[in-house]
């Protein structure tokens, strides 16, 4: 039993101690065990911390949620390949590996909510100011994202959120199956389908938006991320939103997004201009 104690304050100390420039650093999400189990007993929840250079760090953070239509995730291009990003720019990035639902939203969504209280726990230690911590999500992974942006309370309610080609509604209509499927499970009651649709739960103090995606993305419908942006607007929330008239459906930080210059472009603007 004190071996077992040793190595969990070993664990817990480890979470709290600076992070090197530049280089990730794999943490266990939930060292103690998680607050939600899943179904998977081996699928873990961990984190990757990047942090600037502590001379040029402007204390904020960006949690990062790759997507992948919760069944897997896309690791580099949507979570790790965009750490050098921020950091150039000063901006913490905390790459989250979240649990797969399996039907059980709360698993993922705990994992996210956990991933950002993480971040506010060590925001002295890692050079952060915990008013400023975001929260970030491609596809699937922004569906996540957008959940935790519009239902969470407390230390785990995100300061801003960015958003590419987002899943974000669980209605039958236009969601995406595959993640609809997979978060709520193929015979989701109506009213679940209406909680977990991020544009039908933004309120007035729902944190600001970044929303980009493609005109032609055939796999997760624009009308998405457009009716997201149009709730925002109706709640007085500041947002912008991104359409660029190809690319498709997830490109991420890949170089060969045809507008990839742009949208790097129009993301740093954005994230200078608060």
């Amino acid at each position: 039993m004190r071996n077992i104690k040793t190595f969990l304050a070993a664990v817990l100390a480890a979470v709290a101690i600076p992070v090197c420039a530049q280089k990730g650093v794999e943490i266990n999400l939930w060292p103690q065990g998680p607050a939600v189990e899943g179904g998977d007993k081996s699928d873990t929840a961990k984190v990757w911390v990047y942090l600037p250079p502590k001379a040029e760090a402007t204390g904020r953070a960006v949690v990062i949620c790759p997507g992948g239509g919760y069944q897997h995730l896309a690791m580099n291009h949507e979570g790790h390949d965009w750490a050098a990003f921020f950091n150039n720019m000063g901006i913490a990035a905390v790459v989250l590996k979240y649990r797969m639902p399996h039907g059980d939203h709360d698993v993922p969504v705990s994992d996210a909510e956990e991933a950002v209280k993480l971040v506010r726990r060590n925001a002295a230690n890692w050079n952060i100011d915990p008013h400023d911590v975001g929260i970030m999500g491609s596809s699937a992974g922004g569906h996540l994202a957008s959940i935790v942006a519009t239902r969470a309370t407390g230390d785990a309610l995100p300061d801003f959120h960015i958003l590419f080609y987002p899943v974000i509604t669980m209605m039958p209509d236009i969601t995406h199956k595959g993640s609809h499927d997979n978060f709520l499970g193929q015979k989701a009651k109506k009213r679940t389908e209406q909680e977990y649709s991020a544009d039908l739960q933004v309120t007035r103090v729902t944190p600001r938006a970044f929303i980009a995606l493609s005109d032609d993305d055939h796999s997760v419908l624009p009308a998405n991320g457009v009716n997201y942006y149009i709730q925002l607007y109706r709640h007085d929330v500041p947002a912008t939103l991104h359409v660029y008239p190809s690319g498709g459906h997830g490109w991420g930080n890949r170089d060969s997004f045809k507008f990839h210059n742009e949208m790097q472009l129009d993301l740093k603007a954005w994230l200078r201009s608060f």
